[in-house]
């Protein structure tokens, strides 16, 4: 079968192709569009598709519109309950209404499709299955879903059996952990749906001083599900404004929040568990790209292993909506080749548009190691390489790189993009060393765990050292990513670290680079020192005479 997947009714519009059980593209509808997160997620932008991302898959593949066999659509209207609490009263009409025309829609956008093939898959089930049946071994295991809410749930926890699902438990909405982790997010002055990772990295500078309090508003049930109840968020700390200054009681709020987060979701995994007794949980919707609370769940969970949708919100139900109408089509699954599924140019593409940009450029002989000599001088370098990610992270394929071994890059690489000075920057490291340096689980290439790095390590590489002494990072495996492995041993030939600093190439409010243009205009307007991309390298020595 070739199916469509579309992502559309929420936030992070997003389309992905599955032919013959094989994934061919995904991308997010924010890189064609550059608008971060492709749409805000209000009812009323519930039309909004993916069209340039569903036009782009179909290209990739050299499919017509007709040509396909479903289209999947992770949303099911026919689920919605009319007047459930935890729904916009004065909207909610209104998104299921555009959710049911959406075959229509869809037809609109790319002629010549047949609306009669659009599927409406369950959004929790499209998360559950981006996660089971994308994973290495797709076809059995445990699968947790926790998101701010789909129809009418928040959570789904479940078990596969040879690609089959079996739906265990699920929470009703108002209850919800991810619109609980929002209403802070907006309390504390960023914005929901979108800042949430702010708020993990804020934790880190405070004490969980309010967690008795919050026991007693947010608990799981004993049946696989939980409650939250309203919280008064001012009654512990005062709300913070967007360009205020976060305070003690800003961070101890974050920090009390997440160990709470972090609570429920063993007694969930442990609930899960002690019906299957599985030995492997998979996880999706947006509470898993938590990655503080991932490497909890490892460390303390039940669960001998864990693997997390690299595109874990809602981005990633275009694929598991895909998937699941494929497998149930019949179509044997293959896992998920990588996150490095969207758009890539040729050298002769790129070329041209550096020609077009009438920039000085080169070939280098050996462009790793002219990048290991930059990085090696405390330069910063823009990579521009492969495929683009899908997903928040950047891979490898569209990131920033710096040398760890200096400090004071955190707030130059925080000055360069824009951001908030508490927040951390990541290092990406080979596979053959990262137990050296980091306990936490390994392998981890999709950067959706934390890790403790060695004491003897963390004097060597402040640059990526959280607050907490952890830092979230990225393993290379030369099989996977052979230019960037060449790239970090040039590295370490240089200076003994087998490790670099690796942040996404966007800054500030700003999708990530995803085409050339983007990278240029990335590079012309940041003060990144060096662009490689491709084969060819842009210096700003050269472009800007000094």
């Amino acid at each position: 079968m070739r199916v469509l997947g579309i992502n559309a009714i929420f936030h992070d519009p997003a389309a992905a192709l599955v032919s013959d059980g094989v994934v061919v593209a995904a991308a997010e509808e924010e890189r064609f569009s550059r608008r971060k997160h492709g749409k805000r997620p209000v009812p009323f932008s519930g039309w909004e598709l993916p069209e340039k991302a569903a036009r782009w898959c179909l290209d990739e593949a050299g499919l017509e519109p007709g040509a396909l066999d479903a289209v999947a659509y992770s949303y099911d209207p026919s689920l919605v309950e009319p007047g459930l609490d935890g729904h916009d009263v004065q909207w909610e009409r209104l998104r299921t209404l555009y959710a049911q025309r959406a075959p229509n829609f869809l037809a609109t956008a790319l002629p010549g499709l047949d609306p009669g093939i659009v599927r409406f898959v369950p959004h929790h089930v499209a998360h559950a299955a981006s996660a089971a049946l994308a994973a290495p071994g797709p076809g059995d295991g445990d699968v947790l879903v926790l998101d701010g809410r789909g129809e009418s749930h928040s959570h789904l926890a479940g078990t596969y059996e040879h690609g089959e699902l079996t739906p265990l438990a699920a929470q009703r909405l108002p209850h919800s952990l991810g619109l609980t982790y929002e209403d802070l997010t907006e309390h504390l002055g960023f914005l929901r749906s979108s800042d949430e990772y702010k708020v993990m990295a804020l934790a880190s500078y405070g004490e969980p001083r309010f967690l008795d309090e919050l026991r007693e508003h947010i608990r799981a049930t004993g049946d696989g599900g939980f409650a939250t109840d309203p919280v008064d968020w001012g009654a512990l700390a005062k709300a913070r404004a967007p360009d205020g200054e976060w305070t003690r009681d800003h961070a101890d709020l974050a920090a009390s929040v997440q160990a709470r987060l972090e609570e429920v979701l063993l007694d969930l995994a442990a609930w899960l568990h002690g019906r299957t007794g599985g030995r492997r949980l998979t996880l999706a919707g947006g509470v898993a790209l938590n990655c503080v609370a991932n490497s909890r769940l490892a460390e303390a969970g039940p669960y001998d292993e864990i693997w997390v949708q690299p595109a874990a919100g809602d981005a990633g139900t275009a694929l598991g909506a895909a998937l699941h109408v494929a497998r149930s089509g019949g179509d044997p699954l293959a896992a998920m080749p990588g996150a490095d599924l969207g758009r890539s140019w040729d050298d002769a593409q790129i070329a041209a548009r550096l020609d077009t940009a009438k920039i000085p450029y080169e070939r280098p002989d050996d462009l790793a190691a002219t990048v290991a000599d930059a990085l090696a001088r405390d330069e910063i370098v823009a990579w521009f390489q492969g495929r683009s990610e899908f997903g928040p992270r950047a891979l490898g394929h569209r990131s920033l790189l710096a040398h760890p071994g200096h400090a004071h890059n955190v707030e130059r690489l925080n000055d360069v993009k824009g951001r908030e000075q508490f927040r951390p920057i990541a290092p990406m490291v080979a596979l053959d060393h990262a137990s050296e340096m980091f306990e936490g689980p390994l392998p981890s290439p999709y950067m959706l765990f934390v890790h403790r790095v060695k004491p003897e390590w963390r004097e060597r590489i402040p640059a990526v050292v959280h607050v907490d002494g952890t830092a979230r990072i990225q393993t290379v495996d030369p099989g996977g990513e052979p230019l960037v492995a060449r790239l970090l041993e040039e590295f370490r030939r240089r200076t003994g670290l087998p490790v670099v600093v690796n942040t996404s190439l966007n800054t500030a409010g700003r999708p990530m680079v995803d085409d050339p243009r983007d990278a240029l205009e990335c590079f012309g307007s940041a003060p990144v020192d060096l662009l490689a991309i491709g084969p060819y390298v842009v210096r700003r020595r050269e472009v800007h005479g000094r």
